[in-house]
């Protein structure tokens, strides 16, 4: 046996595994930074608290009187909120400690008792296996390096006969349309890894080893300068006149799958949204 090649091949392994988890810890800060920085412009949006789009997910979870549910990455905690007004408890677990205390500010605001918050990984989740009927998480995979991991998680933790639930930003079948959607919020988000299509976040469900999704979609409207109003770019005020540059191309043609138009001397688009639902089998 060649012992040099060996011990070559080995350090090759190491050198790739740490420059992996230097990345993967990179991008973890990358996201506590972004959304400490965006806690209060994100969760006063009027579209992410928009009623109509978490009503829509609650009644497609077919939430009950007796569910416990946990939210994945819950964010400031407005469908934790949304679904606390339904269910017997809620768990919303994040890694932002800024978004976890906008989420206890919203509780009580509504002087609700029926919720618990964690700061935490969502990679490695710190509960028990089958602890909740319901795992939900929105607007979250998009920001994820390892999707896959977090839905296992979130398979993990769930009951049998228990349901997983994502809703996310879906990417655009036309893949020169989603390269460009991609680009753009990475741009615009620098903790954005990549929006997936609704069929590849369906065909996590297979890989996770959940029974093929239902699913369903709505659109998210928003006005560009308010979207960039809480947006942090990494070179700042230059990357916000690049995105304004990208839109302005995209009103011919539509390269990003996002429907921008002129709507009261503003440019306006939608994110279209994916909501997939599997029960986990016994």
């Amino acid at each position: 046996m060649d012992r040099s090649r060996t011990t070559k091949k080995a350090a090759g392994e190491n050198s790739r595994e740490a420059k992996s988890l230097n990345r993967m810890n990179n991008h973890y800060q990358q996201t506590i930074d972004q959304f400490t920085r965006q806690a209060a412009s994100f969760s006063e949006a009027p579209e992410i608290r928009d009623e109509t789009a978490w009503q829509l997910v609650v009644e497609f979870a077919d939430l009950t009187a007796e569910d416990d549910v946990l939210d994945v990455a819950c964010g400031p905690g407005i469908l934790a909120c949304a679904c606390a007004e339904i269910v017997r408890r809620v768990t919303g677990i994040d890694i932002t400690p800024a978004m976890i205390e906008r989420a206890r500010d919203l509780q009580a605001r509504n002087k609700q008792n029926n919720l618990t918050w964690h700061v935490g990984d969502v990679r490695s989740l710190p509960f028990a296996d089958n602890s909740f009927t319901v795992v939900v998480s929105r607007y979250a995979f998009h920001h994820l390096r390892n999707p896959l991991q977090v839905l296992r998680e979130m398979k993990r933790v769930c009951k049998p006969s228990g349901r997983v639930v994502v809703i996310d930003m879906a990417a655009p079948t036309n893949p020169q349309q989603a390269l460009a959607l991609n680009e753009m919020e990475r741009l615009r988000d620098p903790s954005h890894v990549r929006a997936l299509s609704a069929s590849e976040l369906a065909e996590l469900f297979s890989s996770a080893g959940l029974a093929d999704p239902v699913m369903t979609s709505y659109r998210l409207e928003f006005a560009l300068e308010v979207v960039l109003g809480g947006s942090f770019p990494s070179n700042g005020e230059e990357g916000k006149d690049a995105i304004r540059a990208l839109f302005k191309e995209s009103l011919h043609g539509d390269s990003m799958g996002l429907n921008p138009r002129w709507k009261d001397d503003e440019i306006w688009y939608s994110y279209p949204i994916a909501v997939l639902k599997s029960t986990k089998e016994g």
